[in-house]
């Protein structure tokens, strides 16, 4: 299907990210401050990747302030671009070492990719943080194929954004640039779900289970359209490697990291992983924002049962939106076949993304 192609394609993106303009429609770089991109092979050492073969991937993108460098357009995939997130410098020096940036840490939707981010990335980095953004192993359509593993044991990426944290303050280019002290968590989707773990939330999969079996079960529920077939296929691992079950002692492990002063989800998916009492035991504050036409990740089983359950939290409704629309603004390609780039009515997705991106700093600037 459509979006398992893309799997593909996303991958092969980021051996190219910084291609020629091959679509008329892409616009120029934005007026304001440059942002420049790098890319890093981050490990976490303490545990292995899903093939043995080393310690796990914690592949990171960072975004941050540039100076006066000429930007190019980031096109997924570089020919027959689908998605068209943003304009960086490649590489670039970081403007103002004097300075010490805020950082936000960016979580992406299942099977997605740390690009599929960089418009809020981007957009932020240009407002003066320091972005990073983590492709989470096996759940990732930047790496060459996705893994079972990655889509069944989600609490896994929660570990991922502390371990991109602790790898930006000890780079030497970065890490005496960055504001330890003010640290906010974003995600998208599953993202969301990550940085709500992040922030102490445990995942409780009996209730998460519960909740799939009953009448109010939502789409979170269902097959994932990025790779429909892992719950089978995680199914047929455990057969030939029964030890994988240990695993889940440490589902409802909490990872909170106490470095994260705030927390954005968009369109937050599986909220019922989450037991009331243990949402309620969560001190950073939150902003929730979502699409009031959300089919995957419905508002009221998740974006608004975590609202009714933090301590500090609220809900910004975006009226007509669907879920993909967090996802980077597509080219003329991308709209006309591809199902994720199809918002639905007048819903124009580079609007949208303005309002979350105004919705974003007024909410850090708030003092939250």
């Amino acid at each position: 299907m459509q979006q398992r192609r893309l799997q593909r394609l996303s991958g092969l993106a980021l051996a190219a990210m910084l291609a020629g303009c091959a679509e008329d429609s892409l616009p120029p770089p934005p007026a304001g401050p440059a942002v420049g991109m790098q890319r890093f092979a981050w490990t976490d050492d303490t545990r292995t990747s899903w093939d043995n073969a080393g310690s796990r991937p914690v592949t990171t993108t960072v975004w941050y302030p540039a100076g006066d460098v000429e930007q190019a357009p980031v096109l997924i995939p570089p020919k027959k671009p689908i998605f068209f997130p943003g304009h960086a410098a490649r590489n670039a020096p970081l403007a103002n070492r004097d300075t010490q940036y805020p950082v936000v840490l960016l979580s992406h939707g299942t099977g997605g990719a740390a690009l599929q981010m960089m418009w809020l990335g981007r957009a932020l980095a240009a407002r003066g943080f320091v972005v990073a953004a983590v492709d989470h192993h096996g759940n990732t359509a930047a790496e060459p194929a996705y893994d079972a593993r990655g889509f069944r044991m989600t609490w896994e990426r929660i570990p991922d954004l502390s371990i991109a944290l602790d790898r930006l303050a000890a780079d030497p280019t970065f890490g005496k640039h960055i504001d330890a002290d003010d640290v906010t968590a974003i995600g998208f989707s599953l993202g969301g779900y990550t940085v709500t773990g992040l922030a102490g939330a445990r995942t409780n999969l009996d209730r998460l289970r519960d909740f799939c079996a009953g009448p109010d079960a939502d789409g979170t529920c269902e097959p994932q359209s990025e790779y429909p077939d892992a719950e089978d296929d995680f199914a047929k691992m455990l057969e030939d490697a029964p030890e994988l079950l240990a695993a889940f002692d440490r589902s409802d492990d909490n990872y909170r990291d106490p470095r994260i002063d705030r927390v954005i989800a968009l369109a937050p998916a599986i909220g019922q992983a989450f037991a009331p009492e243990d949402l309620a035991l969560l001190g950073p504050p939150v902003l929730i924002v979502v699409g009031s036409n959300d089919n995957v990740a419905p508002l009221a089983t998740n974006a608004a049962y975590l609202e009714s359950h933090l301590p500090d939290a609220r809900v910004e409704i975006i009226e007509g939106a669907g879920h993909y629309v967090f996802m980077s603004v597509c080219t003329d390609r991308g709209r006309r076949y591809v199902a994720v780039c199809k918002d639905s009515g007048d819903i124009d997705r580079g609007k949208v993304h303005e309002r979350v991106v105004n919705a974003v700093l007024a909410f850090l600037d708030s003092g939250s």
